[in-house]
């Protein structure tokens, strides 16, 4: 498959995910957003290490998981962050009655 369906993937993605955070208010759906943003650049990180380390596939069985080692990393990264960003929204959740994030100037007090 050419590498221009997934660049062209990733880019539909990215752009639904700077939109989503651009345009909601609600933090749970720019959680969401950011997911999604992180998503298509690990589709570009698998894709660009299969497709520069082709031509070594066929004498090494381990040529291109240099990629994918990235994305499992980014993916631990973002479970992390996915897990610390759900306790705030739960707390805001908790102090303000709403996940809306125009009422983050309510916590300053």
């Amino acid at each position: 498959m050419p590498i221009q369906y997934y660049i062209i993937l990733a880019l539909a993605l990215f752009c639904i995910g700077v939109v989503g955070v651009l345009v909601r208010r609600n933090a749970i759906i720019i959680f969401m957003c950011i997911e999604l943003m992180l998503n298509a650049v690990n589709l570009l990180l698998v894709a660009f290490s299969k497709m520069h380390n082709a031509a070594l596939a066929a004498t090494n069985a381990q040529a291109g998981v240099e990629g994918q080692l990235f994305v499992f990393f980014i993916m631990v990264v973002a479970a992390a962050e996915v897990s610390v960003g759900l306790a705030i929204i739960v707390m805001m959740y908790r102090n303000v009655h709403s996940v809306d994030v125009n009422f983050l100037n309510r916590l300053k007090n």
